[in-house]
């Protein structure tokens, strides 16, 4: 399999996100539902903190994608809503390092909605990856 990043759009040189990506010959598909910041006990963590709850969805959404025999690297697309856009854009670099930092370079969606499932929910991501 191989990708083809399209239309890299990039801060300060890093990858905010790509405008599409290509996958040839794809032997498996893994498609991730809405990850959220929970910790073990199943609660939200982080209530108010968007960069903390950032972290933990990014956690949540890796080891979920490794349960499924794949790594971040092979993420094609995220989808990621948001009920506060002004303080998910203001700390938009926490998202781009972690991605960054596990080779993860999607297109992406970023969308603000009126209410997540929990009230005290500020990001859930949901992701496609490819192998």
């Amino acid at each position: 399999m191989t990708t083809h990043e399209i239309g890299p759009r990039l801060v300060d040189g890093r990858l905010m996100y790509n405008r599409a990506v290509r996958v040839d010959d794809p032997r498996s598909w893994l498609f991730v539902s809405g990850h959220e910041a929970r910790d073990d006990d199943g609660a939200i963590a982080h209530r108010g903190d968007m960069a903390g709850q950032m972290r933990l969805t990014l956690q949540r959404l890796g080891e979920t994608v490794a349960e499924g025999g794949m790594t971040m690297a092979d993420v094609v697309q995220i989808r990621i809503a948001t009920t506060d856009l002004a303080a998910c854009t203001s700390r938009y670099d926490v998202l781009m390092d972690g991605l960054a930092a596990v080779g993860c370079r999607p297109a992406s969606l970023l969308a603000e909605v009126s209410a997540l499932s929990d009230p005290d929910m500020l990001i859930e991501i949901e992701a496609v990856a490819v192998r």
